[in-house]
């Protein structure tokens, strides 16, 4: 890290493991975090799961604006307004698939998977009732917000130019 021989106190870091493998990646990381304790550290980075392990404040840019500042807790519990079970099953038929679609905001099934997201959610209630259509469940979470999740809700799920 050439940017440190001449000791300075804020250290700025542009996508420092960009193009890394995963070890390399790793411990680049394990100092950047050996160095907080010491140093003010910016970093810019694409890759939330790197701004979610090292930062404590993070800002989220869209179209060179800061669109969103806080913690990574801050900034995930903003997007508790709506709420994503996450459903592994087999024989889950068109009908409980269309029931679910009546009852809740948005409902997407791929190869057995069934993603249900809406403002509430009863866990036990949606369990019950895709026993109760015949559907055999394997496991059932409620998804917890990444900062992937905070950043395209922030700046849009569309690919921009």
């Amino acid at each position: 890290m050439m940017a440190l021989i001449h000791n300075p106190e804020v250290l700025f870091l542009d996508e420092p493991t960009l193009g890394l493998d995963p070890q390399a990646r790793r411990a680049i990381w394990e100092y950047i975090v050996r160095l907080k304790g010491e140093k003010t550290i910016l970093l810019t980075t694409h890759y939330m799961d790197e701004a979610d392990f090292l930062a404590d404040r993070i800002g989220i840019m869209d179209e060179g604006k800061i669109a969103a500042l806080g913690t990574s807790t801050e900034l995930k519990i903003s997007m508790l307004e709506k709420h994503t079970m996450i459903i592994y099953a087999w024989n889950l038929t068109q009908r409980v698939i269309n029931e679910m679609r009546s009852r809740y905001a948005e409902v997407e099934v791929t190869n057995g998977t069934m993603a249900i997201t809406d403002k509430q959610l009863d866990f036990k209630e949606i369990v019950d009732r895709l026993h109760s259509s015949g559907a055999v469940v394997r496991s059932a979470y409620i998804k917890e917000p990444t900062l992937d999740d905070v950043f395209l809700h922030i700046t849009g799920k569309e690919l921009r130019e």
